[in-house]
């Protein structure tokens, strides 16, 4: 069982930059692929960008593809998601979330575990 806690959100105007940081305990890192999605209000969870188990594949979502950047550091046990440009239509609840089968997974059916969420709201 792999407990996930994420951190790091808040609000930030249109153009700056935000790092989000997800810490995990109960078992080894480095045996999940890990990922970010977000859920703004009034519509459906989405992806954002995933990383495999050993940080050398990633995948992101169109929209935030050259702004958004996903990285971990197993020895930590921490996934990070380091956001620039960012834009209201950014604004959301992120969750980061952890599998163990798939290499880089983008849908939520593909995940085992799901954090909590943290509050990434961006104002122009």
């Amino acid at each position: 069982q792999v407990q996930l806690v994420e951190s790091g959100g808040g609000l930030v105007q249109a153009g700056g930059s935000l790092r989000l940081s997800c810490a995990a305990s109960g078992g080894a890192l480095r045996y999940y692929a890990m990922g970010w999605f977000r859920q703004a209000p009034g519509k459906e969870r989405e992806f954002v960008a995933t990383i495999s188990w050993s940080g050398d594949t990633t995948e992101y979502a169109d929209s935030v593809k050259d702004r958004f950047t996903i990285s971990r550091d197993n020895n930590k046990k921490t996934v990070y998601l380091q956001m620039n440009s960012l834009r209201p239509e950014d604004t959301a609840v992120y969750y980061c979330a952890a599998d163990s089968d798939r290499l880089v997974p983008t849908t939520l059916s593909e995940y085992d575990y799901w954090g909590q969420g943290t509050q990434v709201t961006v104002f122009s």
